[in-house]
């Protein structure tokens, strides 16, 4: 975008909404969940070919509506207040055209996800995408001129009256059973309603109607839950597209993702790759000779380290050019001279963007350390635009020079809240684990600290397993709240935790209450050896998923917490394998339940119901009925045998979330109940 379009933007709105200034000095207090919903999401940073300005998301909480409602900004580069740009609470992930003189983004102001354009001349936002069932992701051609985008739809159907159709005829009909014969029938927290996400093809003048360019692929693009907008680019001539999909016929126990290419005129779509594990996030080199993108190289495994590889479109061949390099690339770029790949990748708490040479054997290097969660360069590769955050400041984006230098702060979406506030930044220590292996942990000194005073710690259980604790803002676990009340908050990257080499995240295979049980223990004597101030008498734990499996597991094996709290707990192993993804169970279990039953017995909490005498450790247990990933009948039978043994326990069912608690008015629920019963049990 020009500068004298700028004045066009004002033209956009009657007013323009800015970002809150930051308050005047006052007595700061402890941070509350109503601190926590009032801050204004960033995410999405979208800067334009001639890197003068940013788009991005913002999204706020509105506790009455129970939502979170969704408006797109823009901030000039060199600095200055953020403008908002749209206000129907309804739109996010927006995009450049080339030219810089429109916006494309998501909507559901009119009921389903569109494509909008708005012009930045001035005028309304105008919906390009009508398609019964929406817009899921999109991206534009680099000559702006054509939109890809993917919708959901019945392969049997031809146009979009027949998708309708099929549609009403659900929603009348009175019987709604579903009817399978194959897996996966359902993921995370939908069922399989018959549909395949294609990927559609629209001029962005609205000239033409929805191409459907893959009508014949029975798989979704990007695959399910496991895909996103980055595993969809178009060449630089803008004649293909590059997709990831999974061809596999049993999904549930697949994590292959092929790369496939397809004319934009249409056609049967080309599998480039033949790799077992998943291949994604293609994008092309400028000078059109690569596709580098990144691949897990093991079967059946979704934690697999993720190397950088090249196709060469020529040869048609792929090379692997980070074997070396002992961490997982996410988010892969090119430099505008096709010269250099950029990408993050997990680094001991933190989330640093790397750049590497494009040939085999090249070892990254280090351009931007911290937590960086998205990126981007302008096309000129001169400016460099990333999303920054951490355990005590939430999104916020940040411009550097393309070698990271000169690094400043853009927006201050949450200056004027975090003014208010008292929060301690982690402290990083390492110890001693199980096997001598070194671990590292992070620990917050609740607000107000007094030096001499004793506090009780509050143990917190990363989920995955293969995932970490970062030094990066959260919402659904946000450890400054957790503290905020009084409690030392610790967090430990035991074994099976991802930024520390794939070594260290396979020993949680078949070893779910193993090692990692050991490294959380050993973590709390280390802590309580270095931290003279932690009471260690009054301990708690709290987890989720994998988490709140280890929070089961501590009921059966200790009784050295005064309380836990475990969400969506996977209690037993047996009949958690009405999970969906079973790759996920089969892997890490080494085997089916019929094939390695010693397996799942040995790490089912269950199993250990009856030891230590009987549960002794006052439980709170938490869970989704929506949950398809951990069942929440998981749940369930851990609370009934906490009952059933007369131990002080809580079971909170939220019927209308998942996996996780989205809901503001639920999170609100979620945080209260939280705090309270580690009220109750830390005196």
């Amino acid at each position: 975008m020009h500068i004298a379009n700028m004045t066009g933007v004002a033209v956009i709105l009657a007013t323009i909404w800015s970002a809150p200034l930051p308050a005047q000095s006052a007595a700061k207090h402890p941070i509350t969940f109503d601190d926590l919903m009032k801050m204004h999401r960033v995410s999405s940073p979208q800067i334009s070919s001639d890197g003068k300005w940013v788009a991005f998301a913002v999204s706020t909480p509105e506790m009455e509506a129970n939502r979170n409602a969704g408006n797109i900004w823009v901030v000039s580069t060199a600095g200055g207040e953020a403008m908002q740009l749209t206000q129907s609470g309804h739109d996010n992930s927006p995009a450049w055209s080339p030219d810089g003189k429109t916006l494309a983004f998501l909507s559901s102001r009119d009921g389903d996800s569109q494509v909008y354009l708005l012009s930045m001349e001035g005028g309304e936002a105008k919906k390009l995408t009508a398609l019964s069932t929406g817009a899921d992701l999109f991206r534009l051609s680099p000559d702006g001129k054509t939109i890809a985008f993917t919708s959901e739809v019945y392969l049997d159907c031809k146009d979009d009256a027949c998708n309708q159709k099929r549609d009403q005829d659900k929603e009348k009909s009175k019987v709604k059973a579903r009817i399978y014969d194959h897996l996966l029938f359902r993921h995370w927290d939908h069922w399989s309603e018959g549909k395949r996400s294609h990927l559609f093809l629209i001029p962005s003048d609205a000239s033409a109607a929805p191409r459907d360019l893959t009508p014949n692929a029975d798989y979704d693009i990007p695959p399910d839950e496991r895909g996103d907008v980055g595993d969809i680019a178009f060449s630089p001539d803008g004649k293909e597209i590059c997709y990831t999909a999974v061809p596999d016929k049993i999904e549930a126990i697949s994590t292959n993702g092929e790369l496939f290419l397809v004319s934009v005129t249409g056609g049967e779509p080309k599998k480039i790759t033949t790799n077992p594990g998943f291949d994604g996030n293609p994008v092309y080199s400028p000078d059109g000779r690569y596709i580098a993108y990144h691949a897990q190289l093991t079967a059946e495994y979704e934690s697999d380290r993720w190397r950088v590889m090249l196709y060469d479109r020529k040869a048609e061949k792929s090379e692997n050019l980070s074997e070396a390099f002992d961490r997982s690339a996410m988010a892969l770029s090119w430099s505008p001279d096709s010269k250099k790949i950029y990408f993050l990748a997990e680094n001991e708490t933190l989330q640093p963007l790397y750049s590497m040479e494009p040939k085999v054997g090249a070892m990254p290097k280090k351009l931007l350390d911290g937590y960086n969660a998205a990126y981007g360069f302008s096309a000129d590769g001169k400016t460099l635009v990333t999303e920054r955050t951490s355990l005590t400041m939430p999104a916020e984006l940040f411009v550097a020079a393309s070698d990271g230098s000169g690094l400043r702060q853009l927006t201050h979406q949450n200056d004027a809240i975090l003014a208010t506030l008292e929060m301690n930044a982690p402290e990083k220590f390492w110890f001693e684990g199980a096997e001598g292996a070194k671990v590292q942990a992070m620990l917050i000194k609740p607000p107000q600290f007094q030096p001499g005073r004793k506090y009780p710690m509050l143990v917190l259980l990363h989920g995955g397993p293969q995932t970490m604790w970062s030094d990066a803002w959260g919402y659904r676990w946000n450890a400054e709240v957790f503290s905020a009340p009084g409690y030392v908050t610790l967090m430990i990257n035991r074994r099976g935790s991802t930024g520390y080499g794939q070594k260290f995240t396979d020993e949680i295979t078949n070893d779910w209450g193993g090692r990692a049980y050991i490294d959380v223990m050993k973590g709390i004597d280390a802590a309580i050896t270095k931290y003279p101030f932690i009471d260690k008498t009054q301990l708690a734990a709290a987890g989720g998923s994998y988490g709140g499996y280890l929070a089961d597991w501590l009921a059966t094996h200790t009784d050295r917490f005064k309380a836990i709290i475990s969400h969506a707990g996977v209690y037993d192993k047996f009949s958690m394998y009405a999970t969906e993804e079973l790759w996920f169970e089969e892997h890490d279990m080494q085997g089916t339940p019929w094939t390695a039953p010693e397996n799942y017995k040995k790490w089912s909490p269950s199993t250990y119901a009856g030891d230590l005498g009987k549960f002794k450790t006052p439980t709170l247990v938490i869970c989704g009925e929506k949950d398809y990933r951990v069942p929440y009948t998981q749940s369930l039978e851990f609370f009934s045998a906490l009952q059933r043994q007369g131990v002080p326990s809580k079971l909170m069912v939220f019927p209308d979330e998942g996996h996780w608690v989205l809901k503001p008015q639920n999170a609100q629920l979620w945080y209260k109940t939280f705090l309270d019963w580690l009220a109750t049990y830390l005196k």
